[in-house]
């Protein structure tokens, strides 16, 4: 009987500790969906970004996307964003999607222009850029090498 007890008060520990932990992940990341304003975005790719995922400017946590949908018109993605309230953008702010490193998730990076006007909410972002596709720069990397290697091989044609 005092084996059970012993157990049951040690797993009530490990319980404790294991919400505990949770409480401070939870509390000192910044998972968290940021209500204020919503924005929209045209962007003529999104990969990589997801519902959730942050906007930022000069990389501090403002906002977070909303919603991504493809307009049928136009075939280009529709992002809803999320800002705080406090923050106003104007109206030549520049949306971009980036990433923090090589293997991370995507957000959206906002740099603010300087005109005085400001993007009212439910306004739009005019100038966007989408993010930069890693696999395409790679391929033609490595296609400019060989055609410059091609050029300069004796014998070969000359243009």
């Amino acid at each position: 009987m005092n084996r059970n007890a012993v157990e049951t008060v040690m797993g009530a520990v490990v319980l404790i500790a294991a919400a505990l932990f949770l409480f401070f992940a939870y509390t000192t990341s910044q998972v968290r969906a940021v209500s204020g304003y919503e924005l929209t975005a045209r962007f003529n790719r999104v990969e990589g970004l997801r519902d959730g995922s942050d906007v930022r400017i000069s990389g501090i946590k403002v906002g977070s996307v909303v919603s991504q949908e493809l307009d049928p018109k136009t075939f280009v993605a529709v992002v809803r964003l999320s800002l705080e309230p406090d923050i106003q953008l104007p109206v030549d702010t520049v949306a971009t999607i980036t990433s923090a490193g090589l293997f991370s998730d995507n957000y959206v990076s906002l740099e603010p222009g300087n005109e005085d006007a400001t993007i009212k909410p439910g306004g739009q972002i005019d100038h966007t850029q989408s993010p930069m596709d890693l696999q395409s720069l790679i391929g033609q990397y490595i296609f400019s090498q060989q055609s410059s290697q091609k050029k300069n091989e004796p014998g070969a044609p000359a243009k």
